[in-house]
């Protein structure tokens, strides 16, 4: 087998995880980065050291032999990056969720999804958490079909990113956006049915309240919930709070139908987690059938070089593998499509604005091409 080669589009902290990943892959390498950013591109520069340092979209495009590409650029980049690589070399493409910030783009990425002659995965780590791939694994067993999901994230604060782009809406699209695009693209998947009316409540209550850049205050928020209700009569619920990061366990996703209840247990980076206290927690699947009772739990562990390599429980490495299978013709389609990148933020979008309002929003959701 040849070897794959990858051309990445940003290289902060996401995408220094994404380069330790790929590192991991069989017969894969990445051959070409931009970063404009001369800190960030020096510290790819050190995990990457044979990689050709690009000095725009354009020049990184014109490297010859590239197999695919990857977005992993501030998120407010995306679509005119994209647009730039459909129009010059349009090859596989892997793209950081969200897809978009701005609700302007929206037509922009209808218009990408219509022209775009080669896949497009839209990059949605949490689905690959083992915990919660076993939880989505056991599902509709454990259940007799999901009636109520609801999942749960008591986190740190959004970590410093280069010009703190991510302490503002108007560069993330909001929290909901930035932050919860991939619960609710998690919330689709399992329930199978799509939204139909989202109500939100939430605001900044805590974080980067004196913190001030150039005069300008931060305005992202830093908590909330969110209750979608979907076409098949099934409810979610998604909890927020980014100022609880002394929790055991960072992500709790609960499933419950007619046959039992199902929850996925996932702790935050191990990076975070004191030495003083121990070894970091084991993700768990807790699995509670209605009749007979007998909760049964089951610790799902992760391969400690995959934890080592990123912050997203080892499942940054499982989307590559798949990602991989893509581009190399061993699948026919991805597994998040540009379709559904794009439902994700229109759901944040109408969280937001149901936050902003104090009212249910409804949704009118495009049709998949």
């Amino acid at each position: 087998m040849t070897t794959t080669r990858y051309g990445v589009i940003g290289c902060g902290m996401m995408g220094q995880e994404h380069l330790r990943n790929i590192a991991l892959l069989p017969e894969a390498e990445v051959a070409a980065i931009y970063e404009p950013d001369p800190a960030m591109a020096a510290a790819a520069q050190a995990l990457v050291p044979g990689a050709v340092m690009a000095g725009s979209v354009e020049a990184l495009l014109s490297v010859a032999g590239l197999d695919c590409l990857l977005i992993a650029s501030p998120n407010f980049r995306h679509v005119e990056q994209m647009e730039r690589i459909a129009a010059t070399n349009p090859l596989p493409l892997l793209v950081e969720k969200p897809l978009f910030t701005d609700p302007a783009h929206q037509p922009r990425i209808e218009a990408l999804m219509a022209r775009y002659p080669a896949p497009v995965w839209v990059a949605m780590e949490y689905r690959y958490m083992p915990p919660i791939a076993a939880l989505l694994a056991e599902v509709e067993q454990a259940t007799g079909g999901v009636r109520m999901l609801t999942i749960r994230e008591h986190r740190f604060p959004f970590l410093h990113k280069v010009g703190a782009w991510n302490r503002f809406n108007r560069y993330t699209g909001g929290t909901f956006v930035e932050k919860c695009c991939h619960f609710f693209d998690l919330m689709r998947h399992v329930l199978g049915s799509e939204p139909v009316r989202i109500m939100a409540s939430g605001g900044q209550a805590v974080n980067h309240l004196e913190e001030d850049y150039e005069g300008q205050r931060p305005d992202i928020a830093d908590h909330g919930y969110v209750i979608v209700e979907f076409a098949s009569g099934a409810r979610a619920m998604l909890e927020l709070c980014m100022f609880a990061e002394g929790s055991r366990y960072q992500e709790e996703v609960v499933a419950v139908g007619p046959r039992g209840k199902i929850e996925a247990l996932v702790p935050g980076p191990g990076r975070f987690w004191p030495a003083d206290l121990g070894p970091p927690p084991v993700p768990q699947l807790i699995v509670s059938p209605r009749q007979p009772k007998g909760p049964e739990t089951r610790e799902i562990p992760v391969d400690p070089t995959l934890l080592e390599a990123g912050d997203h429980n080892g499942s940054t490495y499982f989307q590559h593998l798949e990602f991989l299978r893509l581009v190399r013709g061993s699948r026919a389609a991805p597994d998040v499509s540009l379709h559904d990148g794009l439902i994700s933020v229109l759901m944040g979008q109408a969280a937001q604005q149901s936050m902003a309002s104090g009212k249910a929003v409804d949704l009118v959701l495009p049709e998949a091409n």
